[in-house]
């Protein structure tokens, strides 16, 4: 059993590492900056018998994620990065506000939480840090500016934080997963395409060689292996999964 924390945690992909993280019997604390959720999530999985905790946080602010990790204890063995926020745009669309608002949650949120992990991490011995990147970090997307900016930002996180606390038997990896059929995506097409959100679902589908959407429990399952002892080798990697949109796309 381990001590785990997820942030943003209580919707989409995070819901589904929290739900994975807590059935597989470890301890689960997840962040989130919607309470409502968070409540609603606690209550549900502690009424199954699981142990969960959630504590209502905005990453960005360095004061709440210093009052929030003073609350987990120093047997942290896992921090999943996975709180995040996209935004739509090309250099010419995106506004600053847009550019700080995606980077102060993607980028300065992910640096704020696993640099308060650390010491805890230290303390119990050595653990790993998981976090949340993108295809995006790594192949351009069109009017996806802003959001592939900060997941460029988290894939160089992960490597040196791996490269400088490998002695301290830490391992920092990330995940960079495709089109994942979230909550946000439902959102999207019925803001942006009333009308046409099952002809463009499919349209986005099919972007992926292996011709559907990843599903939330399979990017948990990720997760849930790369924070356990069998990936106790592996530090320093990026994990594409993606249903071949990187390695087949023409």
């Amino acid at each position: 059993m381990k001590t785990i924390v997820v942030t943003g945690g209580a919707s989409g992909i995070g819901l589904a590492i929290t739900e994975r993280f807590a059935k597989d019997g470890h301890d689960v604390i997840f962040l989130d900056y919607h309470q409502e959720n968070g409540k609603l999530l606690e209550q549900k999985l502690q009424k199954l018998g699981l142990s969960t905790q959630f504590i209502h946080v905005n990453v960005s602010d360095k004061k709440e994620v210093e009052k929030a990790f003073s609350l987990i204890p120093n047997t942290l063995d896992v921090l999943v990065n996975n709180a995040g926020i996209s935004h739509i745009g090309n250099l010419e669309s995106t506004s600053e506000q847009d550019f700080d608002s995606v980077f102060q949650v993607n980028v300065k949120g992910v640096f704020l939480c696993a640099q308060a992990s650390i010491p805890k991490l230290k303390a119990n011995g050595g653990g790993s840090i998981i976090n949340m990147c993108s295809v995006a970090a790594t192949m351009g997307l069109a009017d996806r500016f802003a959001y592939s900016m900060t997941k460029g930002a988290v894939l160089s996180m992960t490597l040196s934080i791996a490269k400088d606390y490998v002695q301290d038997q830490i391992r920092c990896n990330c995940i960079s997963p495709g089109r994942v059929h979230t909550p946000f995506v439902d959102g999207f097409l019925a803001k942006n395409y009333p009308g046409q959100e099952k002809e463009m679902f499919e349209k986005l589908a099919a972007t992926q060689p292996i011709g559907r959407m990843g599903r939330p429990d399979e990017i948990a399952g990720l997760v849930s292996y790369l924070a356990s002892d069998e990936a106790s080798f592996i530090t320093g990697s990026n994990f594409p999964i993606d249903g071949g949109f990187l390695g087949l796309k023409a």
